[in-house]
């Protein structure tokens, strides 16, 4: 093979079956694309061992993606389930899985999905690291730590959340600096305890360099986690965040300079006012990396909402610059999603990523508007139902309220403006009453 990445081919001018797929979706000039790459600004996630992957580009002139959680826990184990979420995600056009799984037989799982899913997989490895090893969290030690990374690569995952940018120097701003919610990532708790309990370095941090090595032996993008993401609007934009932000700049040019793609994590829960500047602030500090950010969150009253709450930060965050958004269900904060649940929030959040790309002027994302406007004008309900994002649910409601004259809808009928006006610019007669 004449390059070891897609960051790599594409520094050297080489055009791969990757880009040429994910360029044709974009309906853009591979050569663009490729340029795009060459500089980080667009990834392809594709682990050289997954081979039922379909590939997608992340970036922030690129149509804004979606990732979906799912995964086994404790308290939800049943892996068939979780299957089934996965497939209807990736029916529903969800470009990306990451599993969260943190009990049980997680390897196996793991391989199913990159086995057989077409979609992104990504996975946060220090989850695994606890389950796999089984003892306390200060028991595991920093090689054990690495050790769980390289196995994830093995098993053809995409891309791997990796919390390097929480340091001694870091975590002991954090502790200054008191927060309303302390750190709410799981990885970034985890870490972080584990530093405190053992006195020594995060061994993601301090071992960077042989993590990326592992990510260019497999070509797996490095998603840089953020440990320190606000878990509530107070803690929005403090020091803890932007310090580690500064942090992930400085190893996504590391990685770079390893032809490793990346992108960054971001927040989290943050008022609609500063989501525009924190992508501003992203877009400088990691030079143009994707973003990758779950919601943001924009208030925090809203429990069995939140998928609301999420991609009304979502449509902003990707607007300003954000390239992937995690989806938010209803159920978060809560408990497991259950299969309503994800469609709900994979609903949510493609509604954000579409309204995104029209207002940031992705090529053909109002395409699909203006078809569904047209089909209105017409009154053509099957080619509404055809063209809508959920036509199930669209068929449903227009079911239990059938209305009396099938060109109309239960809540016009004869009033219908949509109607009246194809009939009059014909030159009818339009009664109204009289119908």
């Amino acid at each position: 093979m004449q390059y070891t990445t897609q960051m790599d081919a594409a520094r050297k001018g080489i055009i791969t079956g990757e880009m040429e797929a994910a360029a044709k979706k974009e309906q853009m000039d591979v050569h663009e694309l490729m340029a795009l790459m060459a500089k980080g600004h667009a990834i392809i996630p594709c682990n050289k061992r997954h081979t039922s992957l379909e590939p997608n580009a992340i970036g922030s002139m690129l149509r804004t993606k979606i990732n979906v959680n799912l995964g086994i826990s404790r308290d939800c184990k049943d892996m068939d389930m979780e299957i089934e979420k996965v497939n209807n995600a990736v029916k529903m056009g969800a470009e990306s899985i990451m599993d969260l799984s943190s009990y049980g037989d997680t390897r196996t799982f793991r391989r199913r999905l990159t086995t057989e899913c077409p979609a992104i997989i990504g996975t946060v490895p220090i989850y695994d690291a606890v389950v796999y090893y089984h003892k306390p969290l200060k028991e595991i030690t920093s090689q054990q730590w690495l050790d769980i990374v390289r196995m994830h690569a093995e098993d053809g995952v995409d891309f791997m959340t990796i919390h390097c940018g929480i340091n001694k120097e870091t975590a002991g701003r954090f502790k200054r600096n008191k927060r309303l919610t302390n750190i709410v990532s799981r990885g970034g708790s985890i870490i972080f305890a584990w530093m405190e309990m053992t006195g020594q370095e995060n061994p993601f941090y301090e071992h960077y360099d042989e993590i990326l090595d592992i990510c260019r032996e497999y070509d797996i993008t490095m998603s840089l986690g953020d440990a320190c993401r606000p878990g509530c609007i107070q803690d929005a934009s403090d020091i803890s965040q932007i310090e580690e932000l500064i942090t992930l700049g400085e190893l996504t040019k590391h990685a770079w300079e390893k032809d490793v793609q990346v992108m960054v994590e971001g927040p989290g829960h943050m008022p609609l006012d500063q989501i525009a500047a924190n992508m501003k602030i992203q877009q400088t500090l990691c030079q143009g990396a994707p973003f990758y950010v779950l919601g943001p969150l924009v208030t925090d009253i809203a429990p069995g909402y939140d998928h609301i709450t999420a991609a009304i930060g979502g449509a902003i965050a990707a607007t300003y610059g954000a390239s992937f958004l995690c989806y938010v269900t209803p159920a978060e904060h809560l408990r497991l999603p259950n299969l309503d649940d994800v469609k709900e929030g994979i609903i949510a959040s493609r509604i954000a990523a579409h309204a995104a790309d029209i207002a940031k002027g992705v090529k053909g994302a109002a395409d699909w508007d203006n078809k569904m406007s047209a089909a209105r004008k017409r009154l053509d309900w099957e080619e509404m139902f055809r063209l809508c994002l959920d036509p199930e649910k669209a068929r449903r409601y227009r079911a239990e309220a059938k209305p009396e004259k099938e060109d109309t809808c239960s809540m016009c009928g004869n009033f219908c403006a949509v109607k009246n006006m194809n009939r009059i610019l014909e030159g009818e007669i339009v009664n109204i009453y009289d119908e």
